[in-house]
């Protein structure tokens, strides 16, 4: 295996004005592709436009995404430059759980030596790069914190860095240059069926109000607020989300119908699959929710959306266009009940222990005007 290169050393650098960084000189003879992209279907959606280069750079070879369960579900039936989903095994930094060592070798034993480049785009690199190396691809490329383990090849790890970009900036390194800025998703004939099915013909308001982190969760009441609102003005409204945003799901219905008896407002949470919540999410004419995986899946289906953030997190995963998708968000940058900062996240300073929403502040009157305006616009680009 080939040194570490230091960014001095960079040479062969191509058409600089083309990539997000550097623009290296490509790899050679790169017939078998890693990518290792844990986390949820939000952070897959960050690293297609990457995975979407590297094809287009290295067209012959065969890109393995390792990843998750679910991304494996997503892809699969659609259209995507990724040729297989290989499931991580639980690992500490790569894959939450109880870590099993036995399967954790087994992986590697199946996999080890199939590479002949291995891409991180999964964090800092302080657990990734480790896992990474133990592919023994011939050639490895990926960002790495001050105190990682480098690569062949390395990027810089800021924290704050707009996801998307950061993992284009990454496959610059191997010489390969943006060909989409954003995600892609379509739908499958089910999927659309299942909507069909799902939903009834006229506007659809569907609202999403969970999130991993509880400080990113907009409150119930303002999502009820909104989907008062929406059913006022003639739409059905919709409550997505998996199991665990069941609860807050029918807090959000019966705060509306309490308000509004006659409202057309329901909850799909935890009744959908993938596939239906795709669909619903595609047939939908404005999706508002959290900073979290179906308003990015909404995104990368050209669905027009209304997110709720917190600043730190418009900076890494809010959209960047505005004509499709709006943005609200909070300016806190400290813990309300103990005045920890937030703005060093994960890497630089450990999260206080309290679970105070970060976005309540967020007017849902303001957001139900961006949903207003982008229903209008719906209806000239979608005919709905």
């Amino acid at each position: 295996m080939q040194q570490p290169e230091t960014t001095a050393a960079f040479g062969g650098r191509q058409d600089p004005g083309r990539s997000v960084g550097p623009l290296l000189a490509p790899f050679e003879d790169i017939r078998t592709i890693a990518v290792l992209r844990g986390g949820g279907l939000g952070d897959l959606m960050f690293a297609l436009p990457a995975i979407a280069a590297l094809k287009n750079r290295y067209p012959e070879a065969v890109i393995t995404l390792l990843g998750m369960p679910a991304h494996a579900a997503l892809l699969t039936g659609r259209e995507a430059s990724v040729s297989e989903v290989v499931e991580l095994p639980v690992h500490p930094g790569v894959r939450p759980g109880e870590s099993d060592p036995a399967a954790v070798e087994q992986f590697f034993d199946t996999v080890r030596g199939s590479f002949d480049l291995a891409v991180q785009l999964h964090g800092g690199g302080r657990n990734s790069n480790p896992f990474l190396l133990r592919l023994e691809a011939r050639h490895t490329i990926g960002t790495r914190t001050h105190d990682a383990v480098a690569l062949e090849r390395t990027i810089p790890y800021v924290y704050y860095q707009q996801e998307v970009f950061r993992a284009l900036e990454v496959v610059g390194l191997a010489g390969a240059a943006p060909v989409e800025p954003e995600a892609r998703l379509s739908l499958t004939a089910r999927d659309a069926e299942r909507a069909g099915q799902l939903l009834g013909p006229g506007p659809v308001i569907a609202l999403h109000p969970g999130a991993t982190d509880p400080r990113r969760r907009w409150p119930s009441s303002s999502f009820a607020e909104v989907a008062v609102r929406a059913a006022a003005d003639g739409c059905e409204v919709v409550v997505v989300g998996d199991a665990s945003d069941v609860p807050a799901a029918e807090e959000i219905v019966r705060l509306a119908l309490a308000q509004l008896p006659t409202a057309s407002v329901r909850s799909l949470a935890g009744r959908l699959d993938l596939g239906e919540l795709l669909g619903v999410l595609g047939a939908s004419t404005v999706v508002v929710g959290n900073d979290s995986g179906p308003r990015h899946l909404a995104q990368a289906l050209g669905t027009p959306t209304v997110g709720v953030f917190w600043i730190g997190n418009v900076i890494n995963a809010g959209p960047v266009g505005r004509t499709l998708h709006r943005l609200h968000f909070s300016w806190v940058t400290h813990c309300p009940t103990c005045g920890a900062d937030l703005r060093q996240v994960g890497w630089t300073a450990e999260r206080c222990e309290h679970d105070d929403s970060l976005v309540a502040s967020v007017q849902p009157g303001a957001v139900y005007a961006d949903v207003a305006e982008l229903r209008a616009t719906s209806l000239l680009l979608r005919g709905r």
